[in-house]
């Protein structure tokens, strides 16, 4: 048994002996009303950025808060956490949906064909992947690229909100159908809903196509370059060209 699950043992232990106490009629020990609620809800460990405990003042203290997640299935199979990239007070924020295998590998967003598109996208836009942030709703790889399971957006988004809190940008956008169904709802259709304003977090939020569809489908091109010209617009950018076919 090593240490962590020692200690777990021990907090259930701990949990089990207060719960006995209390149906017997005895008084709870002394402990705070915080170790109280904790002991009662089970030994877990982990702490998510939603819990009233949770605080960081940085992104590379949050970061290094999950560096070694392993809060949901996903942690299996990674071989690094993408965590995300850019500077810490971006105006801009791409939220993609998962890493890739290249990602993966490097511990990088987009660096692979979808990520070089982006890339051209964003000077596009007059700007440098210097000067905007990047990053995924997950933080780990699916299996064999699939798209993130519910139950692991929801264990994941609760890191990528403290991340748009503590970067504060004017404007995110969310590339695909998985980005824009976790940040806004989950019944939007991106086809349908894409180049339309919502908000999250009560940030100004574009949808738009993720670069691996202009892969596929390279006429939709027209349409994501309207959408970042929206952006534009909202951040105060000129229009200095278009986006190539």
């Amino acid at each position: 048994m090593n240490v962590r699950e020692e200690i777990v043992d021990l907090l259930g232990q701990i949990r089990m002996q207060l719960i006995n106490s209390q149906e017997i009629g005895l008084d709870a020990p002394f402990l705070s009303k915080n170790s109280l609620h904790y002991l009662k809800k089970g030994p877990q460990l982990d702490v998510a950025p939603s819990d009233e405990n949770f605080s960081c003042n940085s992104l590379k203290e949050l970061e290094d808060f999950i560096s070694d997640c392993d809060r949901c299935k996903l942690r299996k199979e990674r071989k690094n956490i993408v965590f995300g990239e850019g500077p810490p007070d971006a105006g801009l924020v791409f939220v993609g949906e998962a890493p890739g295998m290249e990602e993966d590998l490097t511990g990088k967003p987009f660096v692979g064909l979808a990520g070089k598109l982006l890339t051209d996208i964003i000077k596009a836009m007059g700007l440098t992947r210097d000067e905007v942030y990047i990053c995924n709703i997950v933080k780990c790889r699916p299996p064999r690229n699939r798209d993130p399971e519910p139950d692991e957006i929801d264990m994941c988004l609760p890191f990528l909100k403290a991340q748009i809190s503590l970067i504060k940008p004017e404007v995110i956008c969310a590339l695909g159908r998985i980005s824009v169904q976790s940040l806004v709802n989950r019944d939007m259709k991106i086809t349908r809903d894409r180049g339309e304003w919502h908000e999250f977090m009560g940030i100004p939020l574009m949808p738009t196509y993720h670069p691996a569809y202009l892969l596929r489908y390279p006429q939709a091109k027209r349409q994501v370059w309207e959408d970042m010209q929206k952006i534009m617009k909202e951040l105060g950018l000129k229009d200095p060209r278009g986006l190539s076919d």
